[in-house]
C-alpha cells in the first residue's frame, strides 16, 4: 500500500495576493504566493482551499513541474518559480523563500528546488504527495 504524505499549505489573504508557508511533518518547507481569492475564476484567483493529489506534470515552456491535476473548473495549475503573483502568475501556486508583500516575494528558484527535491524523494519511494489548502 502507498503511504501518503500531506503536505500543508496555511494560507494568509490579502488584496494584492495570497501568501502562504508549507509545512511537511511540523517542518516549514517555504512560503507561497498566489493570486488574491477571486472565487476560483480561472487566471485571476487563487485555487479553492482542499486537499489536491500532486502529480509529476510535463509542459513545454516549465519542463517537468508539480502538477495540482483535480482542482475543479481548471486546468494545467502547476507549483513553479514565481516572484510576483500578479505579474508571473494565473492560478499556480509559487515557491518563494522570503514574502516581500502581498503576492510577492524573493528566491522563488531556490524555494521551488527544495520544495521539489522533497516531493521527488517521496515519489521516488513509490508514495502518494498531497496539498492540503487551507
Amino acid at each position: 500500500m502507498k503511504t501518503k504524505h500531506i503536505l500543508l499549505l496555511q494560507r494568509k489573504y490579502g488584496v494584492q495576493g495570497t501568501n502562504g508557508t508549507i509545512t511537511y511533518q511540523g517542518e516549514e518547507i517555504c512560503h507561497t504566493i498566489e493570486l488574491p481569492d477571486r472565487n476560483n475564476i480561472p487566471r485571476i484567483s487563487c485555487i479553492p482551499i482542499g486537499q489536491y493529489k500532486l502529480e509529476k506534470r510535463r509542459y513545454p515552456k516549465h519542463g517537468e513541474q508539480i502538477g495540482i491535476p483535480m482542482v475543479l473548473g481548471r486546468e494545467a495549475i502547476l507549483i513553479h518559480a514565481a516572484n510576483n503573483a500578479l505579474k508571473e502568475l494565473q492560478g499556480c501556486i509559487a515557491p518563494v523563500t522570503v514574502l516581500t508583500g502581498e503576492g510577492r516575494g524573493d528566491y522563488s528558484g531556490k524555494a521551488l528546488a527544495k520544495l521539489k527535491a522533497l516531493v521527488y524523494s517521496l515519489w521516488d519511494m513509490g508514495d502518494e504527495v498531497y496539498l492540503n489548502i487551507r
